[in-house]
């Protein structure tokens, strides 16, 4: 049980933190502007390159215990020191936590890049970033929602059912794109109708990230999946959708 209950914090620490940079990232565009947010901080000021400094090593950690707690070799050590169906609860668990003084302490560099003025063109890229939203949440049910988070493994454990192998499955979106929920990501990162040099360089940075972490995961799928996972990428698009579906 007590697997069970610590899954499900888990999965509910990440809800709230999720939700908290969906805050993070339209804070002046609230109807009640928020004290910290891509472009505000409570905290004393920095120098223009101090704030870069920091920013860039906010995402530089939260990059790093991302991509090493993703790693095959990482989960053979956790699982060594926790039960091996609670390894992605950690691993969700422990995201959640990074993302918080990312969220908290991130130096806004307010100048502005690019805002948009025309009305139909704000709507439209708030409507861009609530898509990206949408398509990151429906991605996780197109694979497994709730193995992705670790509470289908937590259950089974619970329950004394055995673990699924492995499996490659190939359904709804991922037929037209291999990473889903990254394109849903970046749509979130980009899509901005007030674009200031902070925001810039939290997009470029996580954008970076994703793209570092798209290389390591498709390594690790090729030496799990073989020749079948290569055929899936050689046709399959990674991030623009194909326009035909590929089985």
């Amino acid at each position: 049980m007590f697997g069970l209950l610590f899954a499900g914090f888990a999965y509910l620490c990440f809800g709230a933190v999720v939700i908290a940079l969906a805050a993070f990232l339209v804070g002046s565009a609230l109807p009640i502007p928020l004290p910290i947010h891509v472009d505000a901080t409570i905290w004393p000021p920095l120098s223009s390159w101090q704030a870069v400094i920091g920013d860039i090593g906010l995402i530089a950690l939260f990059g790093l215990q991302h991509s090493v707690m993703a790693r095959q070799g990482f989960k053979r050590w956790l699982t060594a020191v926790v039960p091996a169906p609670l390894e992605r609860a950690v691993y969700v668990l422990m995201s959640s936590v990074m993302l918080v003084p990312l969220i908290l302490l991130w130096q806004p560099l307010p100048a502005t890049v690019w805002q948009v003025s025309d009305p139909l063109a704000v709507q439209a890229l708030w409507v861009l970033y609530g898509f990206g939203w949408l398509l990151l949440v429906a991605a996780t049910f197109m694979i497994n929602h709730f193995e992705l988070f670790g509470l289908a493994q937590a259950w089974r454990r619970w329950r004394h059912l055995p673990m699924p192998s492995d499996e490659f499955r190939v359904t709804y979106l991922y037929r037209y794109m291999r990473h889903p929920i990254y394109t849903g990501w970046l749509l979130i990162f980009w899509a901005t109708p007030l674009m200031s040099v902070g925001h810039l360089l939290f997009a470029i940075g996580m954008s970076l990230y994703i793209l570092v972490g798209i290389a390591y995961e498709e390594r690790d799928l090729i030496a799990a999946f073989g020749d079948r996972y290569r055929d899936y990428r050689r046709r399959v698009p990674a991030l623009i959708p194909g326009f035909k579906a590929r089985g």
